[in-house]
Formats: C-alpha cells, sequence, structure tokens
C-alpha cells in the first residue's frame, strides 16, 4: 500500500499538511519515548541522505506525466486491499465504488497508468486494517514510531503488517514481472510526495526545535482526524473554525 510503503511515514506527515494545522495540546501515550527517539533519528537520517536527495533528482528527470502515471499505477494495485477493509468495514457503499475505479482503470486507464474514474466523480475511498480495527472498537494504543515506515501506534502497526502481508490480494496473486513493477512504481509515488511536500515536511523534521515531538504531534492530530477519533482529546478539527 503506497499510503505505508514510506520513509519516515511520508504519508502521514502529508495527512497534515495537506489538510490540517498541527495545534499543541495533543495527548501523546508515549511508554516507549527513548526508543522512539533513537528510531526517529535513524528515520531522519534515511531522510536526509536518501530520500530528499532521491526525490529531487526524480523530479528532475522524470517528466511530470510519467510521474502521474507510475503513482497512479500503484495507487491502482492498491486498491483490492482497500476493498477487503471497507467489506469488513460493512462499508459496502466504498467497497463498491473502490472496485469499479480498479475495474475502469484497470481497462480503460491501461492497467491504472491512467485514472479515468476520477473523471466520472468515482473518487477513492481510502482506507486500512488500522481503520477496520478501530471500527470494531480497538483502541490506537501506545504511540511507535516504526523503522523506515515512521510514526505509528500499536494498533495501526499490527494493522500495517496485516495489510501488506494478509490483505493485499494483488500482492498475492502477482507475479515477477508485474510484482517487481508494482515495488518500483510503490517507490516512485513516495518519492513523488516527498518532492510536492517537501517544503513542509522539511519543516516539521529540520525547522522544528524538536522534530520528533512535532512529528507525533503531526501524526496524532492527523490519524485521529482521518478517522474521526472523537473520543480522543487530540482529536481537531481543522476546519470547525471556519464553520
Amino acid at each position: 500500500m503506497i499510503e505505508r510503503l514510506s520513509v519516515f511515514a511520508i504519508a502521514s506527515l502529508v495527512m497534515v499538511v495537506s489538510a490540517c494545522s498541527p495545534r499543541q495540546g495533543a495527548v501523546a501515550d508515549d511508554p516507549f519515548e527513548r526508543v522512539n527517539r533513537g528510531t526517529h533519528a535513524f528515520n531522519k537520517s534515511l531522510d536526509r541522505n536518501i530520500l530528499s536527495p532521491l526525490s529531487k533528482t526524480y523530479a528532475d528527470v522524470v517528466p511530470d506525466p510519467v510521474e502521474d502515471s507510475v503513482s497512479s499505477f500503484a495507487s491502482n494495485l492498491s486498491l483490492p486491499g482497500k476493498v477487503v477493509n471497507n467489506v469488513l468495514q460493512l462499508d459496502l457503499s466504498s467497497a463498491a465504488t473502490n472496485t469499479a475505479r480498479f475495474v475502469i482503470n484497470s481497462s480503460v486507464g491501461l492497467a491504472g497508468l491512467f485514472d479515468p474514474s476520477q473523471k466520472i466523480g468515482l473518487a477513492e475511498k481510502d482506507t486500512d486494517f488500522g481503520e477496520t480495527l478501530q471500527g470494531w472498537g480497538v483502541a490506537e494504543g501506545a504511540y511507535l514510531e516504526l523503522p523506515v515506515f515512521g510514526p505509528s501506534n500499536l494498533r495501526d502497526g499490527l494493522a500495517l503488517f496485516v495489510d501488506m502481508l494478509l490483505l493485499d490480494p494483488a500482492g498475492q496473486i502477482l507475479k515477477p514481472p508485474v510484482s517487481e513493477y508494482r515495488t518500483a512504481s510503490t517507490m516512485g509515488a513516495v518519492l513523488q510526495k516527498r518532492q510536492i511536500y517537501g517544503a513542509q515536511i522539511d519543516e516539521v523534521l529540520y525547522d522544528s526545535a524538536d522534530s520528533y515531538a512535532q512529528s507525533r504531534l503531526v501524526y496524532l492530530q492527523s490519524r485521529r482526524f482521518e478517522l474521526k477519533d472523537i473520543a480522543n482529546d487530540a482529536y481537531i478539527d481543522p476546519y470547525a473554525e471556519f464553520e
């Protein structure tokens, strides 16, 4: 899944810089802070030395339309896993939408290289097994920073691997060389996101007095907003002030 296969949780950071403004006061259950900070330093080094420079090179070398097609291809192959989670959540409307997107984009969209579904109003219904578990009443648990994958929590950390290993029909069916194309396109999508949101991500990672605390705040607020986790004190609706 593109949203999870990212060095230093690019997707987690993207969720907040594209939709929310981090505010102080998020409640964080962080009993593993010492270990988490060590992992954060490792992830930050990966971003500084590998991901960030690679993303700039990728943007310079690969034309924008090709970047978009690469990301679209990877996104399309993540849809079957989203459909599985939609069904587990009994969200049959979203399951139907994601299934229709996959069928149309895989055929008319030339294996997902293009996104004709978007043009006819079929927007992707993003989800994951973490959201499924939340719907089943599983609390988020302690905050975790995972190596390579970045900010998470006990529930979503477990869910990440369930999504990757058990709830990914495309990953289980695809054989080389298509599976290799998928891996390459997933990395391309990550590099494109890192470049698009580079300024905002750099602000969190390199311009903050405490980048660990800031990235934790960003992740918790964005994830809780994404899941509409109103039971948690840190849930913040960034649009409430405009109502």
